[in-house]
């Protein structure tokens, strides 16, 4: 049965070519999925990861990121996580810092079987997604960031090697000062995002841990279900906000986790990530046909 879970990842994972939001940015896809503090009882960890991505129109993306979980006593533990994001493509290249995300995890049942937690968290954007080259507007494919304050509520219950979260990001300030019109570009493949105002995201996710007789390696194969709540908005060129028809809808992941346990203190961990479905339209720009990350993480 678990061999034949891990080969429906894999196959799906090699197979689906479509163009779909990679995630909800840094925030809510981030919650409960690393397997890396599952793996030591440290009061710290750091970790240093980056994550290659694949977009809409060729578009490539590095996005490295540095991280540092704190546990207190045996019942809460806060991640703090930073991250930057460079982007290429036929506009040109663009490094620029991205969003601090924060998430608590409050467990309120732990036994050898079941584990209950609470998960609550805070994304910051450290840029008002208005980054430009040469002067000229991007698209919010390009930008590292979507210029939302949003606060991230959810939980995550465990049984055995099951685990499943769910979570709904809502943003709450929005700084976005994005300024691309499509009619005032050359390129006609990326939709206006003028003052993107944008809707809140729900995430059901269902994983399996599996882990190897000698437990240097752990695998956890999961699907990941977001549903943005609603069509995004924009300000066209006469102050009027816009809706973006058919911006609502559903994305459908299928991501696979591997981690080598290197010694009791630290680890490698390898994700791959590619959509089953996606919404119609992405304004936001979280579009990714396929998504490799690889992080390091320190115990201490």
């Amino acid at each position: 049965m678990l061999n034949k879970i891990l080969l429906f990842v894999l196959s799906t994972l090699g197979c689906y070519d479509m163009i779909a939001q990679g995630c909800s940015d840094a925030g809510v896809c981030s919650a409960g999925n690393s397997l890396l503090m599952d793996t030591t009882t440290s009061k710290h960890q750091i970790q240093l990861g980056a994550v290659y991505g694949i977009g809409f129109e060729d578009l490539v993306y590095l996005s490295p990121y540095l991280s540092y979980t704190r546990r207190f006593g045996e019942k809460l533990s806060i991640n703090t996580r930073v991250n930057f994001q460079y982007a290429k493509g036929s506009f040109g290249s663009i490094l620029d810092a991205g969003d601090v995300l924060v998430i608590g995890n409050l467990k309120q049942l732990d036994t050898n079987s079941r584990t209950w937690s609470v998960l609550f968290g805070l994304k910051a954007p450290l840029t008002q997604s208005n980054s430009k080259i040469n002067n000229y507007s991007l698209p919010l494919d390009y930008q590292s960031s979507l210029g939302t304050f949003d606060v991230i509520v959810g939980t995550e219950f465990k049984y055995l090697n099951w685990s499943f979260n769910t979570a709904i990001q809502l943003p709450v300030v929005n700084l976005n000062r994005n300024s691309f019109i499509d009619e005032y570009s050359a390129s006609n493949d990326f939709p206006t995002t003028n003052l993107f105002r944008r809707k809140p995201d729900y995430l059901l996710r269902a994983a399996y841990t599996i882990h190897t007789k000698m437990e240097k390696f752990t695998f956890k194969p999961n699907l990941l279900f977001l549903y943005h709540l609603g069509n995004d908005s924009y300000e066209n060129i006469f102050g009027i906000r816009e809706e973006i028809s058919n911006s609502e809808g559903v994305t459908l992941n299928a991501n696979l986790i591997a981690n080598y346990k290197i010694k009791s203190s630290s680890s490698l961990e390898l994700s791959i990530a590619s959509p089953l479905i996606a919404r119609q339209i992405r304004p936001d720009g979280l579009t990714r046909k396929l998504t490799v990350g690889l992080v390091y993480g320190y115990s201490f």
